[in-house]
């Protein structure tokens, strides 16, 4: 049998009440970075998982907001003009 550390098993947390603060914190750190690096997967206009169904993904992100949240800029009216790479070749 594997003889845990103390504090990795419910009985030994209720004994060391002062480490259930430090699980939950780190658990929720953990969970902010997992949602933090799948929203980058998913969400980046830079990232494009469908390159045949989708060859030019820029086009996509034309009319869409991609920023999260800025205190400066309101980003509903703010329009940035979107490049068009078929022109330059």
């Amino acid at each position: 049998m594997v003889k845990l550390m103390q504090g990795l098993t419910i009985t030994s947390l209720k004994k060391h009440r002062a480490l259930i603060p430090l699980y939950v914190c780190l658990g929720i750190g953990v969970g902010m970075s997992a949602f933090y690096t799948l929203r980058l997967a998913l969400r980046n206009p830079d990232v494009s998982w469908n390159r045949k169904g989708n060859p030019e993904p820029n086009q996509e992100w034309a009319d869409k907001q991609y920023k999260f949240y800025s205190p400066v800029r309101d980003y509903a009216t703010y329009r940035a003009p979107v490049p068009n790479y078929k022109d330059e070749e």
